[in-house]
């Protein structure tokens, strides 16, 4: 297995403390007026870097793993447990619900890895970063169906979840311009991928508001629509 998988930095993406899992899903959902969005290096030396990002426990704009697996699992739990309550639950359901969200993931993932490939994106740890962010949309879908059980009021229903679509765009905009737009190291220490010319630039910027906004509100619609 260890050919195939990483485990030294998939272990990296569950370093994470009680603290910095209320800080993140703080802002997840109220991303709006975080600064900085940068990521912080690892030093090993004054003045240099190793090429590594410091873990998620020691840096909140650095992506985990914890958060997207748990709020996956959340979203299939609560979507069963609402069927049930409504004497609808049957036992395909719970299978349903899984391959569904785990399709969603999936075809998301190989959208982004294929837009990087076509604009020349190239990063190290890339693959475990876009798994990582492709997974907080499910924070935002779990609150939105809470609204939409205990809320039988169509607007604020719509307003629910155009809140949490919004500020999980927001979120992904922000935290992915590192990957998507590096402009100096401190954006991408491993130094794989230099600043970009500007129309590189204007189409990684087009690429990355079409995953975060209308990507994001297609996937999000399906996965709390059912």
């Amino acid at each position: 297995m260890n050919r195939y998988v990483n485990y030294t930095a998939l272990k990296h993406y569950f370093n994470v403390s009680n603290s910095y899992v209320l800080n993140k899903l703080r802002l997840v959902i109220f991303p709006w007026r975080h600064r900085p969005w940068t990521r912080i290096p690892k030093a090993v030396g004054p003045g240099q870097a190793d090429g590594m990002f410091l873990p998620p426990r020691d840096d909140l704009n650095s992506p985990d793993m914890y958060i997207p697996v748990m709020a996956f699992v959340t979203y299939i739990l609560l979507y069963t447990m609402l069927a049930g309550i409504r004497g609808h639950f049957h036992p395909e359901l719970l299978g349903k619900l899984a391959s569904t969200a785990f399709a969603i993931v999936l075809l998301e993932i190989l959208g982004l890895k294929f837009g990087c490939y076509l604009l020349n994106i190239n990063n190290e740890s890339q693959l475990l970063d876009l798994v990582a962010y492709s997974g907080y949309k499910f924070v935002g879908i779990i609150a939105t169906i809470l609204i939409q059980e205990l809320s039988s009021n169509g607007w604020l229903r719509f307003l629910g979840f155009f809140y949490f679509f919004s500020s999980n765009a927001f979120f992904l905009l922000r935290s992915l311009k590192y990957v998507l737009l590096p402009e100096t190291s401190t954006d991408n220490p491993r130094g794989t991928v230099q600043a970009v010319a500007r129309a590189q630039r204007n189409r990684r910027t087009q690429f990355l508001f079409i995953y975060s906004y209308v990507v994001q509100f297609v996937f999000m619609w399906i996965l709390t629509t059912g």
